[in-house]
């Protein structure tokens, strides 16, 4: 059995450690986000194709899965504290080598270095969480950590463009590795280790990766697994192209473009805290559940008002589809790890693996046809909210867990 905290010994170092995990994990998405902004610059400054630097993003996602794949075995077998420091610290160097990248080859091949250290302290940190918690307890933790984790992705872009009133886009990687170093210091002073040496996993990588297998015999696991990577795949294709859909197609200003990011923001903000109350009245299935049901009529709105060029339809769709995701994220991890308490590191491995990449995959249908309309963005934010909702719905409640 894993070793578990009681709710006592957390409790004088909870707002820390929420704190600490929900920076770790927001890493990631700053990574991929911060820097959209700086895109053109990139481009004029390494005298590439604007495809080049694209190509950068694409290499971070991949790096970001290939890093959860590796690291959530080790801290398996190795404990979750010197992982997390270590990949921290070395996301740190990273950040700063990139900053000094003379040319786009080199930018792509560090930023697949810089998506593994940041993937590696996604794992960890979701692995910790489902040490020290199981079932609607974990949800309501994953709930606080979405207040971090998921406004990251959301006010990232505006970042990166207030970094870049001041410098050169080599400056927003500077700040990603300032924001590493103060993290790793932070997490090497505070953060306790929750897997004791006597429930660790032995006999070496090969034996721990094998852990995976049953993971993959799991209903549950696959089902929220894959309905957590629907869900996100609508949130990427509004985050990949809502600029250009607003801005471009509807002629929105930067500024109210912004504003309304900012909007977007605090409704989700608002429903990830609102999750962690209403678990005390609803089974996280069906909190997850309907979340997923609320994003397909986000679907709908948007996919009629982008129809009908109907702005005012779009801007509500979008604040809906944003707000869904404080509810599903915490409630669809909390259920897809439970159950795998032996193998909590493997089991964030791979859905931290899984999930960028359906996701990407699902967004970047989002960039085909005409897409100023909206119309492509919203199809594609519909289509994964189905599939999001259909996957849900086919994996069986966990007996632990509210149904």
């Amino acid at each position: 059995m894993v070793r578990r905290v009681t709710q006592a010994e957390v409790r004088p170092r909870g707002t820390l450690l929420i704190v600490m995990l929900g920076l770790v994990t927001a890493i990631g998405p700053l990574s991929i986000d911060m820097y959209l902004p700086a895109f053109p610059a990139i481009a004029d400054d390494l005298a590439v194709p604007a495809a080049q630097v694209q190509l950068s993003l694409t290499a971070c996602l991949i790096g970001t899965a290939l890093g959860g794949l590796v690291c959530g075995p080790l801290s398996d077998r190795w404990g979750r504290r010197r992982p997390a420091v270590a990949s921290l610290a070395a996301y740190a160097i990273l950040s700063f080598l990139i900053a000094l990248s003379p040319s786009a080859p080199v930018l792509i091949g560090l930023r697949v270095l810089q998506g593994l250290a940041g993937g590696a302290g996604i794992v960890v940190a979701r692995a910790i969480v489902r040490d020290l918690y199981s079932g609607v307890a974990a949800a309501r933790f994953y709930s606080r950590l979405t207040l971090i984790y998921g406004l990251a992705p959301i006010l990232a872009p505006s970042i990166g463009s207030a970094v870049l009133r001041f410098t050169s886009w080599h400056g927003i990687f500077v700040a990603l590795g300032v924001l590493a170093v103060l993290l790793t210091v932070l997490l090497a002073l505070r953060l306790p280790e929750t897997l004791g040496v006597p429930d660790r996993t032995g006999g070496g990588l090969g034996r721990t990766l094998r852990l995976a297998g049953p993971l993959f015999r799991d209903r549950a696991f696959v089902g929220y697994t894959l309905a957590q990577a629907c869900a996100f795949g609508a949130l990427f294709a509004y985050l990949s192209n809502s600029s250009f859909v607003l801005q471009d197609g509807y002629g929105l200003s930067s500024t109210t473009f912004g504003l309304l990011f900012g909007v977007n923001a605090v409704g989700l903000t608002l429903t990830s805290q609102l999750n962690a109350r209403l678990l005390n009245r609803f089974g996280t299935r069906t909190l997850l559940m309907a979340s997923l049901a609320v994003q397909v009529v986000a679907g709908v709105i948007l996919v009629g008002s982008a129809l009908a060029g109907l702005l005012i339809g779009v801007i509500a769709g979008l604040f809906l589809l944003v707000c869904t995701i404080g509810m599903c994220q915490p409630n669809g991890t909390a259920l897809a790890l439970d159950g795998h308490a032996d193998r909590a590191g493997t089991a964030a491995a791979v859905m931290g693996s899984v999930q960028p990449v359906v996701a990407a995959g699902l967004a970047s249908l989002a960039g085909l046809g005409a897409i100023g309309t909206g119309v492509p963005m919203a199809l594609v934010i519909l289509g994964s909210a189905l599939a999001a909702l259909a996957t849900s719905a086919a994996a069986p409640p966990r007996t632990a867990l509210p149904a």
